[in-house]
């Protein structure tokens, strides 16, 4: 038996697809647009000025604030924004830091409490009240591959002191009201960024398809993700960003995502649960953490569960004959396009890390609001947790 729950916005793909964005802010009854970007994609030509066109007349601000460290001072500065602009809905382009900036201020924007306040909640529980009634509708335009626009979660950070402070807002109502996948402004995007962001994309759907809220549906979406990502990453990872590698890239991601952040729970779990714990509190980007994590994560569960790893051999194309003979070559293709795409294989190689740290992080990772997602039969340990990292160093 199984539920599946999932109401997500309208999907829009294709080249120069982004110039559609007038109809579809018109189909969601927008009038006042405001981008919510990063300052490096804000003064990128090539993605703003197809976006302004697309938008036109419907566009009334541009908000070029969001940072890597996704900080609540700047989702509140945005919020006054919002005010100022008198906006009616939010266009998020970029990588996840701006698209859950985005979803912050669509939080903060019609808070009762003052900023102050919001802050001092936040700091004492983690998260944000979203306040009653219809949120302004999100909107998002990805340039990166990390798989987070497809998501009812908002995280952010803030600084109490010296003391870091994350946390974020889980609510069905910052589902994106609509997506545009353009690939001509994935082309825009850095090599390192683009790739160390598809691993990230990748693993969730290596994840959705043993998370203990996997359905059937998210199987079919998740298999056929890693057909596409398996094709298309290591081309990707060679510099090609011809049409079909770009459309196997960008569609896998897609269809990674696909159903594994709904109402009921999301479909990711052990690997990216070790992700939050090394990127959070180290130099290195979230997608280039999986690349070292995920082959000593998934070796861990295979070794406690199936882990589905007939689901995900078939996905990466891939037959060891055997269940330990398939969990390996699993794992081997995993490490393969890990390595094609350039990043980093070792936590040795993070250089602001200590192998003294790994026992925090086993322990930040222990705690993370994603294990409660890990498959049926698998309880990790601080101490097997940190035997994990201890393998990756």
């Amino acid at each position: 038996m199984f539920r599946f729950e999932y109401d997500p916005g309208t999907i829009r793909y294709g080249k120069n697809c982004v110039r559609h964005l007038d109809a579809e802010l018109e189909a969601l009854g927008v009038e006042r647009a405001l981008v919510v970007t990063g300052t490096t994609v804000g003064t990128t030509p090539a993605v703003m000025d197809p976006l302004r066109d697309g938008l036109g007349d419907r566009l009334v601000g541009e908000f070029a604030e969001t940072t890597p460290e996704k900080r609540l001072e700047t989702a509140f500065d945005g919020a006054d924004r919002v005010t100022e602009s008198d906006a009616d809905a939010l266009v998020a382009v970029g990588g996840g830091s701006s698209l859950d900036i985005a979803k912050i201020i669509a939080v903060v924007a019609d808070a009762e409490a003052a900023h102050e306040k919001l802050r001092e909640t936040f700091e004492a529980t983690g998260s944000i009240p979203a306040p009653e009634g219809d949120l302004r509708p999100v909107v998002a335009v990805p340039t990166t591959l990390a798989g987070a626009d497809l998501s009812m979660v908002g995280s952010v950070t803030t600084r109490d002191g010296g003391e870091l402070i994350r946390g974020g807002v889980y609510d069905e109502r910052l589902m994106p009201a609509a997506l545009c996948y353009d690939p001509e402004l994935f082309r825009t995007t850095p090599h390192g960024v683009l790739c160390a962001s598809a691993m990230n994309g990748f693993d969730k759907a290596v994840e959705t398809v043993y998370a203990n809220t996997a359905t059937p549906i998210t199987d079919g979406t998740a298999v056929r993700a890693l057909r596409l990502l398996s094709r298309g990453l290591p081309a990707l990872g060679a510099g090609d960003r011809d049409d079909e590698t770009l459309h196997d890239a960008v569609v896998g991601t897609v269809l990674a995502q696909y159903g594994c952040s709904r109402p009921d729970g999301l479909t990711l779990s052990l690997i990216h649960a070790f992700g939050h714990g090394l990127a959070r509190g180290y130099d290195i980007q979230q997608g280039g953490a999986h690349g070292i994590i995920a082959p000593h994560a998934l070796r861990y569960l295979f070794a406690e569960v199936d882990g589905g790893r007939d689901l995900l051999a078939e996905g990466l194309g891939v037959d060891g004959g055997t269940p330990e003979a398939t969990a390996e070559a699993v794992v081997e293709e995993v490490e393969a396009i890990r390595d094609a795409l350039g990043l980093p294989s070792s936590l040795r190689e993070i250089d602001d890390m200590d192998e003294s740290d790994l026992t925090d992080i086993a322990e930040d990772v222990h705690t993370d609001g994603l294990m409660p997602y890990c498959p049926d039969g698998l309880n990790p340990t601080i101490e097997e947790l940190e035997a994990v990292l201890r393998e990756a160093w």
